[in-house]
């Protein structure tokens, strides 16, 4: 695609200027791929967090499982956020003393965010329009959601749509929030068929704190998102996945997340239950999330420590690379 060769174009003269002796990617998107490409085409290792997670149907996600797939093919060091990760390189042929199970990054990151929310500090990230602020005050009920995969674009946002509004209408006193993505074929099917319902709260897309905030405050969550179905098990938060397939299989077995995919009927069915059943909701609600337990980065940075120390002598260690 374009993006791919302009990314591609940008970073092969930051590659040749900074001359890295390692090029650290993250997750599944057309920049990840893009920049392991280009560390690759310069004879750089690359190496990946979040390795492993596999749907193994290119299409769904699509592009993020040809992505993942692709960045494995280059890397150098593969960082997995779990056994059955690093069992799926293994299994593609990745030699096992290059696969290390970390748990993610992204863990780490939301338990950083979520002990400030907690804690009341920097309020001054919380960014929600006020007419939403002033609606969540109190203990009423909310549902977050968020949608942006490409295989739902065109009929099947239509029908998540569908079932968004049926919900709405079914529990009046409660107050869906949507931050809506930026992408037109999101936007369009979401602000003509939600925009009037009047418990929906169509929101811009919102920054890392107030999402946070968003996902701590609701009461439950539907999302199409990868890194929604590993940070909200940690938040004690039930999630609905509007897809056919997860690459996250570990939280759907556990039960902290359900598959719905776009079927308006299944995914009213499913929500209902849970915000109808209390035993239906407090099973999906889990002590231990298999994404992590926020040390992630800790232990990739021991890794990089030991495999730098365990290099030839002569060759340049990562600490040694300038701005390090």
């Amino acid at each position: 695609s374009l993006l791919t060769a302009r990314i591609l174009e940008k970073l092969a003269g930051i590659i040749q200027r900074a001359s890295p002796e390692l090029v650290l990617v993250q997750g599944d998107t057309t920049t990840a791929f893009s920049a392991a490409l280009a560390a690759f085409y310069a004879k750089i290792p690359v190496a990946h967090v979040e390795a492993g997670l596999r749907t193994c149907n290119l299409h769904s996600p699509f592009p993020e499982e040809a992505m993942r797939q692709l960045i494995s093919r280059v890397a150098t060091l593969h960082f997995a956020p779990t056994e059955r990760n690093a069992r799926a390189l293994i299994a593609e042929g990745i030699a096992a003393d290059r696969v290390f199970v970390t748990g993610n990054t992204v863990i780490d990151a939301l338990f950083e965010v979520a002990e400030l929310v907690r804690r009341g500090e920097r309020r001054d990230f919380l960014r929600l329009p006020a007419s939403t602020g002033e609606k969540l005050a109190g203990d009423r009920h909310m549902v977050l959601i968020t949608g942006h995969r490409r295989e739902n674009f065109g009929s099947g946002f239509e029908r998540i749509c569908s079932a968004f509004r049926e919900l709405a209408r079914a529990f009046p006193e409660t107050l869906f929030v949507y931050p809506v993505h930026l992408n037109p074929n999101v936007r369009r099917p979401v602000e003509t068929m939600l925009s009037a319902v009047a418990n929906i709260e169509l929101t811009e897309p919102v920054n890392y704190y107030t999402f946070v905030y968003l996902m701590n405050r609701a009461t439950l969550i539907i999302s199409d998102s990868g890194g929604v179905q590993e940070e909200a098990p940690s938040l004690q938060k039930p999630v609905f996945v509007t897809r056919e397939n997860s690459e996250r299989m570990e939280i759907v077995e556990c039960g902290a997340v359900k598959l719905v995919g776009t079927d308006p009927a299944a995914i009213v069915r499913e929500v209902t239950l849970a915000l109808q059943d209390q035993s239906v909701y407090r099973r999906m609600l889990v002590d231990r999330n298999p994404y992590g337990d926020g040390h992630a980065a800790e232990r990739i940075v021991e890794i990089l420590l030991r495999e730098d120390a365990a290099k030839a002598p002569g060759r340049a260690s990562y600490a040694s690379v300038p701005g390090r």
